[in-house]
């Protein structure tokens, strides 16, 4: 059920209402800017908002230049904009209330009870009231969520075809267009030698940007408020991303003209010189709320229709958008706050320094960690089967690595990392994940290139050069065997275990110990 805002009266007296846009709502298509065209419109920037984490620079420019170019779009309109620039989101709203002391603000509604809470309190404090309406970045309601969950598990196919049901996205006569709820068999394929994606689009910056990005660098200088959470970006490369609500839909248009056809087959692909591949490259946009989650759906499933791109590169997409970016979404909103800090197998190793610097020989990670530094992105497959993988095995405190993805990528909010990185990546909550996904060198050489140039060893688990994969996952399967062997889904897993003497198991640990010695040390 989408939640109304309402005017408030006093008998026949109107008082005065705000539209208050969060920076990562910025939507005018729909929600209260559209159905509220004559009321002024609130946008805070909080420097110290932006200095909670060490962010990648590039996520602070995306952020700040799509919300000054929204307020500018918005004014060309003819539309009342109070753009407060403040040290602090409370400064903010105080200076707002002190001019418009009978305002009352109508926000999208966050992702949490807490959250909100957070929010009414901070209005209260500065003297003023806040209405909340439904989040209009989504499709799936919280209640019709709630609805179709009820007492049962978290199943995400279950409610992918839940939802193609509900909207009749790749729907006929109630049945799944081509038979099938998902082509997963045919979207894991890796490209032959000398394939090359269209070129990823870049938006060069505009006048509006280029004063953001010279602010973004000489305000956020690697200061931050939890100065025990180390690490730094430098040098990355030059700004990408769209900013505006024209620039987003190019973006869209750019994907589906070019690169929707052979997203499918090689979505699960990693290719070291290839950081984009033919992913999408829309998160940003749509989770700013500058493309709506229903337009992109529509445009690949036009584009099948119209015999442009295959069912399965489409039906790939829609399940990311439709299915796993709503389910996370419900996820997080229903589990918090505890799932920000579970840790269900103990994990209590710090985070290496080289996810920080990329300073590592493992050619994988060394390569992903320097996209994520250069640009504040890479690809699903290497968040989750490269970074995650290997915070998972080595035994990385989930907090911590959440904390690095919610810093580093330019399309992390809470509501989607931490999901995705506490409980699919880490296992640390085991509220939908039904295993870890832990893998060795093995998986890494199937989908990739890394291994061929890498100095390590991929079919090695012990002894010098040996991939620190194998050693860690056979010792992450040994430490936590008394929690994860009754997992039906770990069968396969524990019989090799049990196939190994007692001796190279030994092995393996003294092995796995030194790897993270190593890392430690910044040797690895």
């Amino acid at each position: 059920m989408r939640i109304q805002a309402y005017t408030v009266t006093n008998g026949s007296v109107r008082l005065p209402m705000t539209v208050w846009l969060r920076g990562d709502h910025l939507i005018r298509r729909s929600g209260p800017v559209a159905r509220r065209p004559d009321e002024p419109v609130l946008l805070i920037e909080s420097e110290s908002f932006a200095r909670k984490l060490p962010y990648h620079p590039h996520k602070l420019i995306l952020l700040f230049s799509a919300m000054r170019h929204f307020r500018d779009n918005l004014r060309d309109d003819g539309r009342t904009v109070r753009y407060q620039q403040t040290e602090t989101f409370e400064d903010g709203l105080a200076a707002h209330f002190e001019a418009n002391p009978d305002d009352t603000l109508v926000t999208h509604r966050p992702q949490t009870e807490s959250a909100q809470a957070r929010l009414e309190s901070l209005v209260a404090e500065a003297g003023g009231a806040v209405e909340f309406v439904a989040d209009d970045r989504f499709l799936c309601a919280p209640s019709q969520f709630d609805e179709w969950r009820g007492d049962g598990r978290y199943r995400h196919e279950d409610f992918y075809r839940f939802m193609r049901r509900e909207t009749g996205y790749l729907m006929a006569d109630g049945d799944p267009v081509g038979g099938e709820w998902n082509y997963d068999d045919q979207n894991r394929e890796t490209p032959p030698d000398g394939w090359t994606p269209p070129e990823p689009p870049q938006f060069e910056p505009d006048d509006v940007t280029e004063d953001v990005i010279e602010w973004v660098y000489s305000t956020f200088d690697g200061s931050y408020d939890e100065q025990p959470f180390g690490g730094d970006w430098t040098d990355p490369e030059p700004f990408r991303w769209p900013v505006t609500r024209r620039q987003a839909v190019q973006a869209l248009d750019h994907f589906v003209t070019n690169r929707l056809t052979e997203f499918g087959s090689y979505q699960d692909a990693m290719l070291e010189d290839e950081w984009a591949m033919s992913h999408s490259l829309l998160s940003t946009s749509l989770n700013l709320g500058l493309l709506g989650p229903a337009e992109v759906i529509e445009r690949a499933i036009t584009a099948y229709e119209d015999g442009d791109a295959p069912l399965n590169s489409v039906e790939g997409f829609i399940r990311q958008v439709l299915g796993w970016r709503e389910f996370l979404r419900h996820v997080y909103r229903r589990e918090m706050p505890s799932l920000a800090e579970a840790n269900q197998l103990g994990a209590n190793e710090a985070l290496p320094d080289f996810y920080w610097n990329g300073d590592t020989d493992m050619a994988c990670l060394s390569d992903v960690v320097d996209g994520v530094r250069e640009r504040g992105y890479s690809h699903h497959i290497e968040r989750l089967m490269i970074l995650a993988n290997f915070g998972l095995i080595y035994g990385v405190e989930p907090a911590q690595l959440n904390r690095w993805f919610h810093a580093g990528y330019v399309d992390a909010f809470h509501w989607v990392t931490t999901p995705n990185v506490v409980e699919m990546g880490l296992y640390g909550a085991g509220v939908f994940a039904t295993k870890p996904y832990a893998s060795s060198a093995n998986y890494v050489d199937k989908m990739s290139d890394y291994c061929s140039g890498c100095p390590y060893y991929k079919t090695k688990t012990t002894g010098d050069g040996a991939c620190p994969f194998n050693a860690l996952y056979w010792d992450f399967l040994d430490r936590n065997e008394e929690t994860l062997r009754s997992n039906h889904r770990m069968g396969l897993m524990y019989s090799h275990v049990d196939n190994k003497s007692d001796e190279e198991l030994g092995e393996i640990r003294e092995r796995a110990a030194e790897i993270r010695e190593m890392a430690t040390k910044g040797e690895l």
